[in-house]
């Protein structure tokens, strides 16, 4: 591929909005009608796409919730990714039973593996011909403040949170390129989940809100150097989402009688549901979101809107 960040953008193929336009959709007595890129997608805004994720093994994961709102949206075909497979056939069982039509593979790897990632991609390419979504969802969190962590705990921070989703964006935006019979033209979506810990301070530790931050960055970068090609990248930030990740606070909280300060800092007063961040990640796997590129969506409450402060002492 050639050096030359120009001449690289040139090279790569046009999305169909480029090629052929947005079509006239006509006219109403003597005003035109609305114009669409998407169509009416009803319940099927995923029809017939080939879709990734990882961080799917978790029973109470976005990646779980994400795979139900593909696989309810006519999803062609899902791969469910995790280094860890406890629950996974579980998961495809489950889905399978609810959306026999869909294609549910499972796969054991590690999502900062560069050949496992590349091969899990070139799977989809060889079974289906096409990859629409790849959702990058792996990640950790250490817990500890920076001056306990050590730099091997600090790299296996990065490596499992920001790693992951550049190896995703790598991989996922060649095979994204490719065009078939029902894929006329380049396009897709890379979704990576980042965090409100990565646009604002104070809310993750130290190593976790740098890695999310990187994965804001990244996304932001990869969508300029894919000009025109339709393949979109974004991120999605959450807040307190109870997922296995967070299982131990809410686990201590009820313990304690004092769940319902979790969240109490953001204007909706509580934390979310993993399926609360599966419909905004559907929705920009979707080409309902054919115009969102390059962003990163706080999915958190309005936690990120303001400076939190302690309710009932504002002044």
């Amino acid at each position: 591929m050639p050096s030359d960040p120009k001449t690289r953008l040139k090279s790569q193929p046009l999305s169909k909005e480029l090629s052929e336009g947005v079509p006239d959709a006509g006219t109403f007595e003597d005003i035109p009608k609305v114009r669409s890129v998407a169509g009416d997608l009803g319940d099927q805004r995923l029809k017939g796409k080939v879709c990734i994720i990882t961080g799917a093994n978790s029973p109470l994961g976005i990646g779980r919730a994400s795979a139900h709102q593909f696989a309810r949206h006519a999803a062609r075909a899902i791969y469910l990714c995790d280094l860890s497979t406890t629950h996974l056939s579980t998961h495809k069982r489950e889905l399978a039973t609810l959306y026999p039509s869909v294609a549910i593979h499972t796969r054991a790897f590690d999502a900062a593996d560069e050949a496992a990632v590349r091969d899990v991609v070139q799977h989809a390419l060889d079974t289906y011909g096409r990859l629409d979504v790849y959702f990058a969802n792996a990640g950790i969190a250490s817990g500890k403040v920076f001056w306990e962590e050590d730099s091997e705990g600090f790299m296996r921070t990065m490596r499992t949170n920001a790693l992951s989703v550049f190896l995703a964006a790598k991989f996922a935006s060649r095979a994204m390129l490719k065009t078939t019979t029902g894929k006329e033209f380049p396009g897709g979506s890379v979704i990576g989940t980042a965090s409100v810990a990565g646009l604002r301070s104070n809310a993750g530790p130290s190593d976790y809100s740098a890695s999310k931050a990187a994965v804001v960055s990244m996304m932001q970068t990869c969508a300029y150097q894919l000009a025109g090609t339709g393949v979109r990248c974004n991120a999605v930030c959450p807040g307190i989402i109870e997922t296995g990740m967070t299982r131990a606070t809410y686990e201590a909280a009820r313990a304690r009688g004092t769940e319902g300060k979790i969240g109490q800092l953001n204007p909706l007063r509580r934390g979310g549901l993993p399926d609360e961040i599966a419909r905004a990640v559907l929705f920009l796997a979707s080409d309902e979101a054919s115009y969102i590129n390059g962003q990163a969506w706080a999915v958190d409450g309005g936690l990120s809107a303001g400076h939190p402060y302690v309710l009932g002492k504002l002044a």
